[in-house]
């Protein structure tokens, strides 16, 4: 799964399967709650946003037509414990007027647009950067594009497999050249990545010891500058 030039990238992701088993993400029930819990997720921990997607759910509005229904100041209220309620109920607002208004309310379709298409449609929502987009279109879709997120970032630098401060696009083509277009690999990819990250490659101090990539070529740091953050 690597080219001969490129050290451990490919080889990582049997070795993290092994470590710790199939993830089973994205954790939701429905496509439409991929797409709220990828908005909702937005500079806060996964725990909140379980929280503001339960109040959604207890309110009868964990669907388009509904949430789309509500006042913005009600959603906001059913969202609060996510955190930046105000501004992602705008955001998730924004989502809902551009699901009718290009696909006709209808995810399904919205889902069968080439994937560079959509994402571009999706980068021109307001709220939605290329993090956000890209869990969408995997997670929600089935599309074959990779998630980087911080934890990817931080992992990948500490095995000095990108700069600190590569763009987002260049990390994710590093990705889509290294490991074959396929949507299962790259959900279980990613969610494996972020296990090393929230249990062993810990932004203040990284816990090398044990950690499943500790056999590959690392620096070992005291703290790591996760680059830009996306939405």
């Amino acid at each position: 799964m690597t080219s001969p030039g490129r050290r451990g990238l490919g080889q990582f992701y049997p070795v993290l399967l092994r470590h710790f088993g199939q993830q089973h993400w994205w954790p939701a029930e429905t496509r439409w709650e991929v797409v709220v819990g990828a908005i909702l997720t937005q500079n806060t921990a996964w725990t909140n946003v379980e929280k503001a997607i339960l109040n959604l759910r207890r309110a009868g509005a964990l669907s388009a037509p509904a949430m789309e229904a509500l006042a913005e100041e009600e959603l906001a209220r059913l969202i609060r414990p996510s955190g930046y309620y105000n501004q992602k109920a705008k955001k998730l607002k924004a989502f809902l007027r551009f699901l009718r208004l290009r696909h006709g309310g209808s995810l399904r379709r919205m889902f069968r647009i080439e994937t560079q298409q959509l994402r571009r449609e999706l980068l021109a929502i307001n709220g939605i950067g290329e993090e956000t987009a890209d869990s969408i279109l995997l997670y929600g879709g089935g599309h074959a594009i990779f998630v980087v997120d911080a934890y990817t970032r931080r992992i990948l630098d500490r095995h000095e497999l990108i700069s600190a401060q590569a763009p987002y696009g260049e990390i994710q083509q590093l990705f889509q050249r290294e490991i074959p277009p396929q949507a299962p690999v790259y959900n279980e990819f990613h969610a494996l990545l972020v296990q090393v990250g929230k249990h062993h490659c810990l932004k203040a101090a990284p816990q090398c010891a044990g950690c499943p990539l500790e056999p590959f070529p690392h620096r070992e740091s005291q703290g790591v500058n996760d680059g830009p953050q996306r939405t």
